[in-house]
């Protein structure tokens, strides 16, 4: 079995070679364990300094798309070089790579298809008090759309069997902790969680700037990730919501009618129709947009079979540049190995 070790980046250089020495080169259950950085528009010498650190694999986008595209592209790569399993991580040495034979352990044995370190962020020292409750906050919306049990939802420190990554498909400009967890509890993906440590801090986050940055970005990924999963139970409960306020200027005008003053409280009756075809409204985009989801899984399972193929006819990686120590992948990856050595069987 071959277990690859992916590492996101944008200007590492000064960071990376304390994450690359924390990771191990050997771990219980695997043949082969190999390293690959995704380098997302660094304009440093992050490449270099990963080809000087022993990494085998690079993949290398040609401008900065984000975290989540560099994530994508990192699952797409593991798999088209023959990854059996795939370990995410941070660049920033946020994680103990020591932890990691704990991480793939669920998967070895059978039990667990994704696995989410967890963090236990109320015992991280540096983290504020508002940012653990915002962190307990997400965890438990993303826990109620994905219903899985998963602790800390933004740990990005993680791992996949094969069929995990085929499965996910992040479309998300942000961030990828979220929507993958929440793809899990919606596909066949079973999930597990472990403990995990941290390391202390090494530089400040570049996803959030400052604790607003950090309330708004996450407020906003959640609610559209949310919205996105569960769009009628988000639009009904809206509509319910416009639909018992509209009672409140109705009743207001039965009973000013009923006392023979409803000529006087007409604006009641008109702002009560307003609220209620304001709720028939959503209620119908709600309609609309459970339809429009079930669209989207119709598409999430045609990019499965298109990957599925792709990996079957040995197509390789995109911006892949091999890393330190080429293992001949960059030539013949995974799945074309395999039919070079159908082809050499047919030939005996």
């Amino acid at each position: 079995m071959k277990l690859i070790i992916q590492i996101p980046c944008l200007n590492e250089e000064e960071t990376l070679p304390g994450t690359l020495a924390d990771l191990p080169r050997e771990v219980p259950g695997f043949e082969t364990v190999e390293w690959l950085v995704i380098d997302d528009g660094s304009t440093d010498r992050t490449i270099e300094v990963a080809r000087d650190n022993g990494v085998d694999h690079i993949v290398k986008l040609t401008n900065n798309k984000g975290l989540a595209a560099g994530f994508q592209a990192g699952l797409d790569a593991c798999l088209k070089l023959g990854a059996d399993v795939i370990v995410n991580t941070d660049a920033d040495n946020q994680y103990m790579g020591s932890d990691i034979p704990k991480l793939v352990l669920p998967i070895v044995e059978g039990r667990a298809d994704m696995v989410v370190g967890d963090r236990e962020t109320d015992t991280i020292e540096h983290f504020s008090p508002l940012k653990k409750r915002l962190q307990n906050l997400g965890s438990w919306v993303v826990r109620q759309a994905s219903n899985t049990d998963v602790p800390d939802t933004t740990s990005g420190f993680r791992a996949y069997n094969r069929e995990a990554a085929i499965q996910m498909a992040v479309v998300s400009k942000y961030t990828y902790t979220l929507e993958t967890i929440i793809q899990a509890g919606k596909l066949l993906v079973a999930t597990d969680h472990v403990a995990i440590g941290t390391n202390p801090k090494t530089r400040e986050s570049r996803l959030f700037p400052s604790m607003s940055s950090y309330v708004r970005r996450n407020a906003v990924a959640i609610t559209r990730i949310y919205t996105q999963y569960e769009p009628l139970k988000v639009f009904s409960t809206l509509s319910f919501a416009l639909f018992i306020l509209a009672l409140i200027p109705f009743i207001r005008f039965v009973i000013a009618y009923a006392d023979g003053e409803g000529a006087g409280h007409v604006q009641s009756l008109i702002f009560g129709a307003v609220l209620f075809n304001a709720s028939v409204v959503v209620g119908v985009l709600g309609i609309i947009g459970d339809l429009l989801y079930g669209q989207r899984i119709m598409s999430q399972r045609i990019f499965e079979r298109v990957r599925r193929i792709e990996l079957q006819l040995g197509v390789p990686p995109s911006h892949y540049e091999p890393g330190a120590r080429p293992t001949g992948q960059q030539a013949t990856t995974g799945a074309q190995a395999g039919r070079t050595e159908e082809r050499e069987a047919l030939k005996l």
